[in-house]
């Protein structure tokens, strides 16, 4: 790369979510990787998970007062507009102090007004959108931007079709490889044992109120077939699940708020449950992991629904409502781990429909964008 610029400074910003947070990260390692020199600059939102996920990850972030907006007419509301005018006052500020050569977009609150300020000041630009329905935010950008890195096929229904790059969604390094030692070293990690089935349940990195509730309601079966539960419930729901699992004297019961280690969680589960998230779903075809999707749907434009479809019709996963969860959701894990056709079927085929390498084909994009700006 001879004609590429010395030390490349490069802004991404999102979050919200470990689903948008992560991947970021992800992008930001393998800029770094091909080029130790650059220099990176994260935007988030104030008060969110970003906010403490980034820095520990080693990277600085600037926090924006941004905050989503309210489908109900609220006080909120009109706070809402006040804080998007200071965040976009705030990320020209930003955008004039750091001096990048190119910003980028990974979805969340903060991604609209740093994004919205770069194309204004003829900065390049790229969304990488997760989702396979995209969201407002990104749907106006796109646009403006240079380039739009995406997941899923037929996303010229929202951006132009000349800007598409089909990337996939990258996901933590550690999961590239969950078998073999992983195994061993999760069953220690966890305290499980090898001869008993798990079922892991992530909720999300928030947790998830349907979920959590849905697998309370359920202890007692999980418990009479001997299964094993990794139950990542999110720090509101922590305490409550902890109380409904120590009714069942069970060492196989994990409850846990936050899942730091999920290569281990990934490599030990047997059968996955989880919402929909966009990012989630990458990581699962991933690690080939036989799964029951939960669609949150509290999401803008029920994205997570379309998330999950696209397993779904590829008989790639099994799919229930949040509504029949509560009566269904169990029974139905239950019922999975004991069918070793359909769990074949389902690891097969997500398997088949893994994207890896995505946080470097970004990256590629990142500095194609930088070196053919004047």
């Amino acid at each position: 790369m001879s004609n590429q610029k010395q030390n490349l400074r490069v802004i991404i910003s999102g979050g919200g979510t470990g689903g948008h947070i992560f991947p970021a990260i992800s992008i930001a390692n393998a800029l770094k990787q091909k080029d130790s020199n650059t220099e990176i600059l994260f935007v988030g939102a104030e008060g969110k998970m970003e906010m403490e996920k980034v820095p520990a990850a080693g990277y600085k972030i600037i926090g924006l007062p941004v905050r989503g907006f309210q489908r109900k007419l609220t006080f909120q509301n009109i706070s809402f507009f006040y804080k998007l005018l200071v965040s976009i006052v705030k990320a020209r500020k930003i955008i004039k102090s750091f001096n990048p050569d190119i910003v980028v977009g990974v979805g969340g609150f903060a991604s609209g007004p740093i994004l919205r300020a770069a194309t204004r000041m003829n900065i390049p630009t790229l969304i990488q959108e997760q989702n396979s329905y995209a969201g407002v935010t990104n749907k106006i950008l796109g646009n403006k931007v240079n380039k739009i890195c995406v997941a899923y096929e037929n996303m010229e229904r929202f951006f132009p079709k000349e800007k598409i790059v089909f990337t996939g969604n990258p996901v933590r390094q550690d999961l590239i490889d969950v078998t073999g030692k992983k195994h061993e070293e999760a069953l220690l990690h966890f305290g499980l044992q090898g001869n008993k089935k798990t079922i892991l349940v992530i909720g999300g990195s928030l947790g998830a109120r349907t979920i959590n509730n849905s697998i309370e309601a359920g202890l007692s079966k999980i418990a009479d077939q001997k299964l094993q539960l990794i139950w990542q419930t999110g720090k509101e729901y922590f305490y409550n699940a902890k109380e409904s699992a120590a009714k069942y004297n069970n060492d196989g019961i994990k409850v846990i708020d936050f899942i730091s280690r999920m290569d281990l969680a990934y490599s030990i589960a047997d059968v996955v449950i989880s919402r929909a998230g966009a990012s989630t779903i990458s990581e699962l075809c991933i690690v080939k992991k036989p799964s029951i999707l939960v669609p949150s749907p509290n999401v803008a434009e029920d994205h997570q629904t379309k998330n999950a479809m696209a397993l779904f019709k590829n008989d790639a996963a099994m799919m229930i409502t949040d509504a029949e969860a509560p009566e269904k959701l169990v029974d139905e894990a239950i019922k999975l781990l004991k069918d070793e056709f359909l769990i074949n079927v389902y690891r097969d085929n997500c398997g088949k429909m893994a994207v890896t390498n995505s946080a470097e084909k970004i990256a590629n994009e990142i500095i194609s964008i930088i070196e053919s700006h004047p």
